[in-house]
């Protein structure tokens, strides 16, 4: 921690500086070469055992939050080291190269916790993201519903208010550390008519975990990132204090929207991860596996995957950075947050699947590390705003210059 909070000064200093230079400053440097060690030495040896039996990884969480990995945005005034988004995507890149869904679950916090330092009030920062850098603890953010993922103003979830406080009734799904989580952000309808325009219709609340008629759903075992813990979650009759409103009544959808800016780039940066951890391993397969008497990296149809491969993460990670560093420096990046996070999952899905076809039939079986990558790199495709939903933002983003 007392690492990140030194470096965190000098990052600091360098936002307002920032030229097109793609070199990393002294600080960043040693942040990425840190976070590196820290997955080599700690994270990978314990990977497959995560993965084969979908334990929550709470020794891995344990050393990142000791280190400072985890919590990275928030401000210094709750506690945190408030770093840049485009340092914190550094961070997450060299997690995602790890694993991905060990990253999910310490970039969880980072969901639930942007809303609040989005929106929240003094008071509520204070008591929600004050605790998380005291102890170790996670939290979830609570917005997809089982009929509600890319519409989210289909939401269904409700909010009623009642005196002084709101009683909320629903449920949500597919939601990270959700069994794990000593607190939720939730997003509510809490206009009930249907007609109602979306920027008034919906409320965003912080609810205590602990608190009555929330019940946590069975763990998911999902296809991939299985380190990552997915639940659903019911809220039957919950009464939440107003002062737990996170922004206004009735705006909670701006709320939603605004995270999004904030941490699309974020997702971006863990699929960068996985993206070049499926080009190193596929570079060296083929300087060691060997056909026709030479290295397959030798043969044009091998060499060419993996230009293939470099072009992908090199372009994306332009893509990521780009919209980091237009967040950082104050202006809208709702169009380069949605190239940035739809690039990354398409390069971290192809190269995936070209590091299976360059280790052959080795590839497809989990003595080997691509098929797990495989499995991996899809819901890059789906979580935090599907591919489709991403095109849709930048085309809607791009017309606007000719209208």
């Amino acid at each position: 921690m007392a690492l990140l909070h030194r470096l965190a000064k000098g990052v600091t200093r360098c936002v307002a500086s920032r030229s097109v230079s793609f070199a990393l400053n002294p600080e960043q440097q040693e942040i990425v070469e840190s976070t590196r060690k820290f997955v080599m030495d700690e994270m990978i040896p314990v990977v497959p055992h995560h993965d084969e039996t979908g334990e929550y990884p709470w020794e891995i969480l344990r050393k990142a939050f000791d280190l400072g990995l985890m919590n990275t945005t928030i401000p210094q005034e709750y506690g945190g080291i408030g770093l840049p988004i485009l340092d914190c995507c550094l961070v997450l890149e060299e997690l995602g190269y790890g694993c991905t869904g060990m990253s999910t679950a310490i970039a969880g916090n980072s969901l639930a916790e942007s809303p609040v330092i989005i929106a929240g009030s003094h008071e509520l920062k204070k008591k929600y993201l004050g605790r998380m850098t005291e102890e170790l603890l996670v939290a979830a953010y609570g917005v997809t519903e089982p009929g509600a993922g890319s519409d989210v103003a289909s939401t269904k979830t409700n909010s009623r208010k009642v005196g002084d406080e709101y009683v909320i009734n629903g449920s949500k799904m597919w939601i990270t550390n959700c069994g794990h989580a000593n607190w939720f952000f939730v997003f509510t309808r809490s206009d009930p008519d249907p007609k109602a325009p979306a920027g008034k219709a919906f409320t965003a609340f912080v609810v205590d975990a602990d608190s009555p008629g929330v019940t946590i759903g069975r763990k998911e075992w999902n296809m991939g990132q299985r380190a990552s813990d997915t639940r659903g979650v019911s809220f039957d009759e919950v009464v939440v204090s107003k002062d737990n409103i996170v922004g206004e009544a009735g705006g909670g959808f701006k709320v939603a929207m605004k995270c999004f800016d904030k941490t699309r780039p974020t997702v971006g940066a863990m699929s960068l991860g996985l993206a070049r951890r499926a080009l190193d391993e596929a570079s060296r397969y083929s300087t060691e596996r060997k056909t026709m008497g030479k290295p397959i990296f030798m043969h044009q149809g091998v060499g060419f995957m993996l230009a293939e491969m470099c072009m992908r993460y090199e372009l994306a990670r332009m893509g990521v950075w780009k919209s980091c560093i237009e967040y950082d420096e104050g202006r809208r990046n709702t169009y380069y947050a949605s190239i940035g996070k739809l690039y990354g999952a398409i390069a971290a899905n192809q190269n995936a699947t070209d590091a299976v076809q360059i280790f052959g039939g080795n590839g497809y079986n989990k003595e080997y590390p691509v098929e797990k990558l495989m499995r991996d790199a899809k819901i890059f495709q789906i979580y935090e705003g599907t591919d489709q939903i991403q095109k849709l933002i930048i085309s809607r983003e791009h017309i606007q210059k000719y209208l």
